[in-house]
């Protein structure tokens, strides 16, 4: 808005400022050609009433006091005045008896002829110089330059209060929309500020961020009343294990039952939580679920290596999201390779990231079993997706290479 109002106005100044500044240079010059041109008049009526020593009186007074140098220029070739050699201004006036101005590089030549004489047509020559010409125009053009740069100015200012009652509110509706997008959905865009336009927009802004709201109010109840539809059978799973004969399988299962009911606990309390910025230790987490796993693999004989940072190593995701995610992981090396496979878990510490990275002994994954990581890829398990979306709600990727997982954390989203 700035440079539309400087462009439009300097377009504006200049259609109005030129025009103005020439129109005073040629009436500088029309006042100084005027003034002369009536001295010069005032002379030649003397010419042919005074006598001759009142005529040069006359003309050196008033040579004196003007700085307009006269000459008269008789028939006789007689000079009074300044003596200034006959021009052929002079010489043409004389001959033809007419009165006409002369241009010249250095000024204005007033030439003006008297008839009626005995001895034929006198020519009075009164001289203007340039400066003469130019007196008083530069300090008008300054005037004028002043006057324009303060309008320009002033146009400025009324164009950068303008600019900012209409950027203040957009600005204040791209604050609220990275709010929103960070997760802070209870904050709404002032309806009132600016232009109707950007009124409209906020007001739309705020429906949006209600509704948003609502859908994931709901999608969060859908998620716990569908995990809370598991304690059922989980119940009757909890009694068959009861029902177990041998102690030790019956404590076995109980355990593993244990497990889930915490884990549906979890989902249904992580569902109906408002999320807005979590965080978590990485180090811990991760440490914690490569010893729950490290049992499973000294059952199967699996070789279990380990290089954790230490921690605190704080990531921007829960601690139940990130168990989940290992989990997962870790899941896929026990699921899709044969026992007695070992498997690597290491855990580097980046600048403004964590690294976590599971590599295993099997043959790796193909292009259709990568595709499991995807949701609707035909797959009937999302271990791979669930990993994946834990390191984009932080920022971060998952990357596949061969038997090579690798899950990159954003300390920051």
């Amino acid at each position: 808005m700035a440079l539309l109002v400087t462009a439009a106005m300097a377009l504006v100044l200049v259609a109005f400022l030129v025009p103005l500044a020439l129109l005073l240079r040629a009436g500088a010059e029309d006042r100084a050609v005027a003034t002369a041109t009536v001295q010069a008049q005032s002379l030649g009526a003397l010419v042919a009433t005074a006598d001759a020593e009142s005529l040069r009186l006359t003309v050196e007074q008033a040579n004196v006091d003007s700085a307009h140098p006269v000459s008269i220029y008789f028939a006789d070739g007689t000079v009074v005045g300044a003596a200034v050699p006959m021009t052929p201004g002079v010489r043409l006036a004389a001959q033809r008896g007419i009165s006409f101005g002369v241009a010249h590089a250095d000024g204005r030549e007033i030439l003006i002829a008297v008839q009626g004489l005995p001895a034929g047509t006198a020519v009075v020559r009164s001289f203007v110089p340039e400066r003469d010409l130019r007196r008083g125009v530069t300090r008008a053009w300054l005037v004028l330059a002043a006057v324009g740069a303060g309008l320009l100015l002033l146009g400025l200012a009324v164009a950068d209060r303008l600019a900012v009652a209409v950027v203040r509110p957009i600005r204040t509706l791209a604050a609220v929309s990275e709010s929103l997008s960070a997760g802070d959905l209870d904050r709404r865009a002032p309806a009132a500020d600016g232009p109707g336009e950007v009124r409209a927009v906020a007001a739309a802004l705020n429906r949006l961020a209600g509704r948003i709201r609502d859908l994931l109010r709901q999608e969060r109840e859908a998620a716990a009343d569908l995990s809370h539809r598991m304690r059922t059978p989980m119940t009757a799973l909890r009694l068959d294990a009861e029902s177990i004969s041998d102690p030790n399988e019956s404590a076995r299962m109980l355990e593993h039952v244990a497990a889930l009911d915490r884990a549906l606990t979890a989902v249904i309390e992580d569902a109906r939580r408002e999320r807005i910025a979590p965080e978590c230790d990485a180090a811990a987490v991760v440490a914690e679920r490569v010893a729950f796993w490290s049992v499973l693999a000294e059952d199967q004989g699996r070789a279990v290596r380990t290089v954790l940072a230490p921690g605190p190593l704080p990531v921007a995701v829960s601690a139940g999201d990130l168990a989940a995610a290992v989990d997962a992981l870790l899941g896929n090396v026990f699921a899709h390779t044969d026992e007695g496979t070992g498997f690597a878990v290491e855990l580097h510490a980046r600048p403004g990231r964590t690294e976590l990275v599971v590599d295993d002994e099997g043959p790796g994954f193909d292009a259709q079993a990568a595709a499991r990581g995807v949701s609707g890829g035909g797959s009937t398990g999302l271990g791979l997706d669930i990993a994946r979306r834990t390191a984009e709600s932080t920022g971060g990727h998952l990357t596949i290479t061969g038997a090579r997982v690798t899950l990159e954390l954003l300390t920051d989203p």
